[in-house]
Order: C-alpha cells, then sequence, then structure tokens
C-alpha cells in the first residue's frame, strides 16, 4: 500500500508517493527529477547516493521514505543551488574525472564544512564514499581550500 510523505527538500516542501519502504534515492530520481543523486551499490555502501537528512550525511540508496516525513532532505542541487564554496573550489582544482562519486562527495564534505568541521575529520568521513577514478588527491585538495 502506497502512503503520501511530505518533506522539505533543499528548502522547498514537496510530496512523494510510493510504497513505505521505497528508497529516498528512488523518489528524488524518479518523481522529483533529482538526478544528481546516484544509484551506486543499493546497500549503502559506496556512498554515491549521499544526501543529507536534517543536515546529517545519509545515503539514500536504503533510507525508506517513512523515515524522512516532516524532515529536512538536502542533495547535490541544493549545494550547487546555494553557490557552495566547495562546488567552486572542486572546478579550481578540476576534481572531477568520471563524475559519479562526486555529488555524493560534494553533498557530505559541504554538509561537514557546514557544522564547522576541519578537514582531517572530512578526510575521515569520506571514508564513506568510494572513489574509483583516481581524483581523491585533487578533490581533498578542495575541501582543504574550503575547511582551512
Amino acid at each position: 500500500m502506497n502512503e503520501a510523505v511530505v518533506f522539505t527538500l533543499n528548502g522547498k516542501e514537496v510530496r512523494i508517493e510510493g510504497p513505505p519502504a521505497m528508497p529516498l534515492l528512488f523518489a528524488l530520481r524518479g518523481q522529483l527529477d533529482h538526478k544528481g543523486t546516484r544509484l551506486g551499490c543499493g546497500e549503502g555502501h559506496c556512498g554515491a547516493c549521499t544526501v543529507t537528512l536534517d543536515g546529517v550525511p545519509v545515503t539514500s540508496c536504503d533510507l525508506p521514505i517513512s523515515a524522512i516525513a516532516g524532515k529536512n532532505v538536502g542533495t547535490v542541487e541544493g549545494v550547487l543551488a546555494a553557490d557552495h564554496p566547495l562546488a567552486a573550489a572542486l572546478i579550481r582544482h578540476q576534481a572531477g574525472q568520471c563524475g559519479y562519486c562526486l555529488p555524493g562527495i560534494l553533498t557530505r564534505a559541504a554538509a561537514l564544512i557546514d557544522q564547522g568541521q576541519c578537514a582531517e575529520d572530512i578526510r575521515n568521513a569520506l571514508d564513506a564514499n568510494l572513489c574509483r577514478c583516481g581524483a581523491h588527491g585533487r578533490i581533498m585538495a578542495a575541501i582543504q581550500e574550503v575547511a582551512s
């Protein structure tokens, strides 16, 4: 049975419908046309689907829509729309190679920077986001620039 869920997405109240166990990732991409959040492993291990839930980075592929009612969800589209300084730093450092992991990394790192965490703590937190293309050094340089 489907249920309606109302939550705030990047500062705007939205309503979705689906089975309570449906992953938030599927609603973001399928119903709300937020394609920046990526499906990676589908088990919450790779970080490609990272969003924020009330300011805390979480994986959306294993987060049921029933858990987000009345909460604030942030996606990479919200980070980019807010002109977060990390987005510009990633461009300056040419930190995107294939770009598949970057939305999750950008979302997690921006949230941690906004919380005032230092670059080393952010580096440790990014262990949850896998990057296979080798741009990690440039990504970390951009984070270091903004977090310092």
